[in-house]
């Protein structure tokens, strides 16, 4: 069974700013991500329904929010901690 990536046009401006060695490291979470979706932290409240995984991006934490269900998973937003739930939200 395949599962679909679904990409929102905030998390495509936001991966259009990375250099090419950080979209490898950015590809090999979305992987992780692929292969254990519920494996990030399910947020509660406004954002429920929302997990969040996060990484090492030069030495700076990152957050990256997606949702998923049975046959897709929809990539949200990726950044930094600074703001990160508060844009999400909008």
């Amino acid at each position: 069974m395949s599962v679909r990536v679904v990409v929102t046009p905030t998390f495509e401006r936001a991966v259009k700013k990375l250099h090419a060695r950080d979209r490898k490291v950015l590809d090999e979470a979305v992987r992780e991500i692929l292969a254990a979706p519920d494996a990030g932290v399910a947020r509660k409240g406004d954002l429920a329904g929302v997990y969040v995984h996060k990484f090492k991006l030069n030495k700076q934490e990152i957050l990256l929010a997606y949702q998923f269900s049975a046959s897709t998973v929809e990539l949200l937003s990726i950044g930094a901690h600074e703001n990160f739930y508060r844009d999400l939200k909008r």
